[in-house]
């Protein structure tokens, strides 16, 4: 689970190749959004996904409050993964833009202005990460950062295997980040996860300095009593 542009994409694929063990050709060549159905999406819907086997990979965008109360019972585990969000707000106006159902066709600035005043889908981000933050230390909540995958994929990696409950030696381990190396390089090439979509600081190239001194007064109001820590270029 993680806000839109978060890194879901690439999060869901990641945690379908640790908990299934699947090779990342195979994993190119199925549609990985039919294995991981979102929550909230009419399709496929709330009795299709109720009566898929255990264990189901289930995504979602919807703020922790919202979700059912097994989860918030420590019943199913939860996977979140939060974006600085300077590369967020970049990253979501691009997916905005290249939606034909959403259409978005104002500027990066009235976007992001948008984005500051809590105005988009699924309410404020603000209060959607640090809610989530709030709960890392639950037993069954593991909160990620999307830059890891970048500046420490083997750590990653071992957290989301102990976490799903799979064993593996340290062989085994670093086959597995190496899959996980390959599939990174497999969706940061394609036109689903585009390497500027992905990457890391791509704000720099979008920001004015007018934007991001108004965003870091935001970021400061919003998150200055909270202890989350992001990294805005590796």
């Amino acid at each position: 689970m993680s806000p839109l542009s978060s890194g879901t994409s690439l999060l869901q694929e990641v945690v379908y190749l640790v908990s299934q063990g699947v090779d990342p050709d195979e994993i190119g060549l199925m549609n990985i959004d039919e294995q991981l159905p979102v929550l909230e999406y009419p399709q496929p819907g709330l009795d299709i996904i109720q009566e898929l086997t255990s264990p189901r990979l289930i995504k979602s965008h919807l703020p922790y409050r919202f979700l059912p109360t097994a989860l918030h019972n420590g019943e199913s585990k939860m996977i979140y993964m939060a974006r600085n969000p300077k590369d967020l707000v970049v990253s979501y106006y691009q997916f905005h833009r290249s939606l034909r159902t959403m259409s978005y066709r104002g500027t990066f600035q009235e976007f992001c202005r948008r984005f500051m005043n809590d105005k988009l889908g699924y309410g404020s981000w603000f209060e959607h990460v640090q809610e989530f933050w709030e709960h890392r230390m639950d037993s069954n909540v593991l909160f990620l950062k999307y830059e890891d995958i970048y500046k420490d994929l083997a750590t990653l990696v071992e957290q989301l295997a102990r976490f799903l409950g799979v064993s593996c030696d340290k062989a085994q381990l670093e086959t597995m980040v190496e899959a996980c190396h390959q599939l990174i390089e497999q969706c940061s090439n394609s036109e689903a996860l585009s390497i500027c979509r992905g990457r890391v600081g791509l704000w720099k190239d979008v920001f004015t300095v007018s934007m991001n001194e108004k965003f870091d007064t935001v970021y400061k109001q919003k998150m200055g009593k909270s202890d989350l820590n992001f990294e805005f270029s590796l």
